[in-house]
């Protein structure tokens, strides 16, 4: 199998995406200190890939759904096709986050109950944070259940700014609203 990679320039940093020719299996932010981390998941999930940089079709298409995203144009998700490879549980979370719409957030408590494990809130913070697809699979929108903005790969800073970025494209000001609590 071939991964064709590609960095994409966002006004929130770099991301290095990856994708075979038939959807995107990464979206991440790079970031020079967490490589090694995110290399191994990679290596773990996608053992045998060839990694090339280069454009596909695919990359192509994220490309396009960032600039959208970015411009306040769409945060629709529905025609990138999506790849991210993880456990079982993994892939129930992230299924789960897709479903939180843009401008909203969630808790972990309530994407545990959506997934069926009521008081696995911390797993759900585990399967969050292994997210291979930043942003388009959004779990920046996952948050405390109190309110309070907690742990994002790419640095509070930019969940901050990606919650504030949405709010003001396609949600709501009220920020202690838990939809689907």
């Amino acid at each position: 199998m071939t991964l064709v990679r590609a960095m994409i320039d966002t006004p929130v940093g770099v991301m290095r995406a990856l994708a075979t020719d038939r959807a995107l299996c990464a979206f991440e932010f790079f970031n020079p200190e967490r490589m090694d981390r995110l290399d191994a998941r990679l290596s773990r999930w996608f053992g045998d890939a060839v990694v090339e940089d280069g454009h596909n079709h695919v990359l192509d298409a994220a490309r396009e759904w960032s600039a959208r995203y970015f411009s306040g144009t769409s945060a629709d998700i529905s025609m990138l096709p999506l790849a991210p490879r993880g456990a079982p549980f993994e892939a129930r979370v992230w299924t789960a986050l897709r479903q939180i719409p843009p401008g909203t957030t969630t808790s972990y408590g309530a994407i545990a109950t959506i997934v069926g494990t009521p008081s696995a809130a911390r797993a759900v913070g585990m399967a969050n944070g292994a997210n291979p697809i930043a942003i388009i699979v959004p779990c920046h929108r996952v948050i405390g259940a109190n309110g309070t903005l907690t742990g994002y790969g790419g640095g509070l800073d930019r969940k901050t700014w990606l919650l504030e970025h949405e709010r003001r494209y396609w949600g709501s000001t009220d920020t202690s609203r838990l939809p689907f609590e």
